[in-house]
């Protein structure tokens, strides 16, 4: 169980051997009888007994790696080797406390460091942003929103006395550890791979290594149309997703898990989907929607994607994944809407 915990937390590929891991210790994760485990899954509202890497990623993984952004990990570590109820209750419950923190943080890091990147140069191939007032443990989390907000490589740093310590996210056009290959001279120290690295570079050499790694990606992004693709497994037809066909759904969803780095979940696509209810939810942030097609109904949840409520037209396009929703016992299918586009007549 803390094997597939710390693979998927750590955003290890989830493919050959790990996958085999990942799967069995999801197993032994449903029927586990690790307290702290347990604790941790009642604050994140996951039920063990149908965990999958989903889970790990979005629920469990955060509110542990939030202990070590924030403070010590020494408070996720007792809580996975405590065996007291109390105990274990009490530190999911800090750990849940510090993953709001950390949310907040980094909205916080992520929205000063657009401003800062957007006075500076707002045609800038590559976001830099760098202030003492931002957290060094969540630049990483907050580079990673900016890059997917505005598309383009984001480094941003935690500023000290002498030093920039940053974090780097990129998109898949870009290789942004090639690019720091370029400037290791500039570099005190810096590490990675092809879409993320860490990087300390000293506040005299900053300027001229952002210079250089703007003339590196405006050569690399040349032509390069600038919008992020989504990879449609298959269209499907909803109108043809009769009742009786959900349990196979289920099925499949289920042999194709665990999924992750390097093995996605499956990504489908309907056109002309009719909207028969829309509303916000989660502060505004997010799109829940019923869907019909032909006699088919289908509830549907798009995050980060609130900000369709008031345009969102009668038909839709629309690209997602099917995930299993239970309550109160009852399992029903759900759509969860990566993309939207009003659809093409």
């Amino acid at each position: 169980d803390l094997v597939a915990l710390g693979t998927v937390a750590d955003l290890a590929p989830i493919n050959g051997e790990n996958r085999a891991l990942v799967r069995a210790g999801l197993e032994q994760m449903r029927d586990t009888r690790r307290q702290g485990l347990y604790s941790l899954a009642q604050v994140s509202g996951i039920k063990l007994e149908s965990v999958n890497s989903g889970n790990i990623g979005f629920g469990l993984g955060p509110r542990l790696n939030a202990a070590g952004r924030l403070d010590s990990a020494m408070a996720a570590f007792e809580l996975l080797t405590s065996t007291d109820v109390f105990s274990a209750g009490m530190l999911a419950q800090q750990l849940d406390a510090q993953n709001a923190q950390r949310k907040d943080l980094t909205l916080h890091v992520q929205e000063q460091a657009i401003q800062l990147a957007m006075q500076a140069d707002p045609d800038s191939p590559v976001i830099f942003a760098a202030s003492p007032d931002f957290n060094e443990g969540v630049v990483g989390l907050a580079a990673s929103r900016v890059a997917e907000q505005l598309y383009r490589p984001a480094i941003i740093g935690a500023r000290g006395e002498t030093n920039i310590v940053a974090s780097c996210r990129s998109i898949p056009e870009f290789n942004i550890t090639n690019a720091l290959d370029q400037c290791s001279d500039l570099l005190v120290r810096y590490g990675g791979h092809s879409m993320a690295a860490g990087l300390t570079v000293s506040l005299e050499n900053a300027p001229e290594l952002l210079a250089r790694l703007n003339a590196i990606a405006r050569e690399a992004l040349q032509g390069v149309e600038m919008v992020p693709v989504l990879g449609i497994d298959r269209e499907i037809q909803l109108e043809h997703m009769r009742p009786e066909f959900v349990p196979q759904v289920f099925e499949a969803m289920e042999k194709l898990e665990p999924t992750g780095r390097e093995n996605p979940e499956a990504l489908f696509c309907s056109r002309g989907v009719r909207v028969a209810s829309s509303r916000v939810v989660g502060d505004g942030q997010h799109l829940k929607l019923t869907l019909q097609a032909g006699k088919n109904s289908f509830d549907a949840i798009a995050f980060k994607q609130g900000y369709w409520l008031n345009q969102l037209p009668d038909r839709i396009d629309i690209a997602y994944a099917f995930e299993l929703n239970s309550y109160m016992g009852r399992k029903t299918l759900q759509l969860n809407i990566k993309d939207i586009h009003p659809a093409q007549d």
